[in-house]
């Protein structure tokens, strides 16, 4: 248990920012699920701007790491470029 009162507050400022990550990567996986099950190519490519942008910004915050968002980023441009 903490003893001190600058270790119990660090301990509920960490609680609070690894919901708000939790979150954040949640609805970029779900988005990335939406944009990579869409079979028309007008709706994905309207969606990728967005989700390149989402990914930028989370690997700007440190949620995830620069390199996979520069991969997630490939692969859906991959996706996008391949419909019909």
């Amino acid at each position: 248990m903490a003893y001190h009162k600058s270790s119990e507050k660090r301990i509920r400022q960490t609680k609070v920012k690894n919901e708000r990550n939790k979150y954040k990567a949640k609805t970029m996986r779900n988005a990335l699920k939406t944009l990579r099950s869409s079979t028309d190519k007008k709706e994905a490519s309207e969606m990728a701007p967005k989700m390149n942008a989402m990914l930028d910004k989370l690997a700007k915050e440190n949620i995830i790491h620069p390199k996979k968002a520069a991969n997630l980023k490939s692969s859906v441009a991959k996706h996008v470029n391949g419909l019909k």
